[in-house]
């Protein structure tokens, strides 16, 4: 295996590990167990855990970024691109229900360490705030930072009970709730649209 593939193989398994186990509890050996590597092989890819985080939250960027622009290229209008949004809490129902969210559990224990990378762990958050306001603008919506952090929040809610409870309907009713509210919002903003254009 190249140098290159085994530094991302270590960056996938800390990345699990970090998420299910939380940044604190995992350790090198966890890593270097996970991967099935010596530790002198490790020590050649990452002298620190801090150097696997900064890793591990470059990974996670590239992946969000890749995936805001997939429902880009899939999603017709604004509208159904905030529904992929919405239903990622529904494809990935099985490990919040076990683990809570993965972007919002990492930046709450690095919050409570007041670990430097905490700052980096946020920008996933701006990244999905950032775009869903995009999608909110592109709408017509005038509080589009505003319904951006709504369904932030919202998202994040729904994954914290329902890892609270092991609740997995909880899930499904409060996305059922939100495409409601999203399709009220559409359909507020659609007259105004046909109003300016008239």
């Amino acid at each position: 295996m190249s140098a290159s593939a085994t530094r991302t193989e270590i960056v996938a398994a800390a990345d699990g590990l970090f998420y299910r186990q939380g940044y604190e509890h995992t350790s090198f050996a966890d890593i270097s167990e996970a991967v099935k590597i010596s530790r002198g092989n490790f020590y050649y890819h990452f002298k620190t855990k801090d150097e696997i985080l900064d890793a591990v939250i470059v990974a996670r960027l590239q992946k969000t970024q890749t995936m805001l622009d997939r429902w880009e290229k899939i999603g017709e209008t604004p509208h159904a691109r905030i529904l992929s949004f919405l239903h990622i809490l529904i494809a990935n129902r099985a490990d919040i229900k076990r683990y809570g969210c993965p972007v919002g559990t990492l930046t709450a224990e690095l919050a409570k360490l007041g670990h430097a990378a905490q700052d980096e762990a946020n920008k996933l958050f701006s990244m999905f705030r950032i775009w869903l306001r995009g999608q909110f603008d592109l709408l017509g919506c005038k509080n589009a930072d505003s319904l951006a952090l709504h369904i932030l929040a919202r998202s994040q809610g729904i994954a914290t009970l329902a890892n609270a409870f092991k609740d997995e309907a909880f899930i499904r009713r409060e996305v059922a709730d939100l495409e409601a509210w999203l399709q009220k919002v559409t359909d507020d903003v659609q007259p105004r649209q046909r109003a300016r254009k008239s």
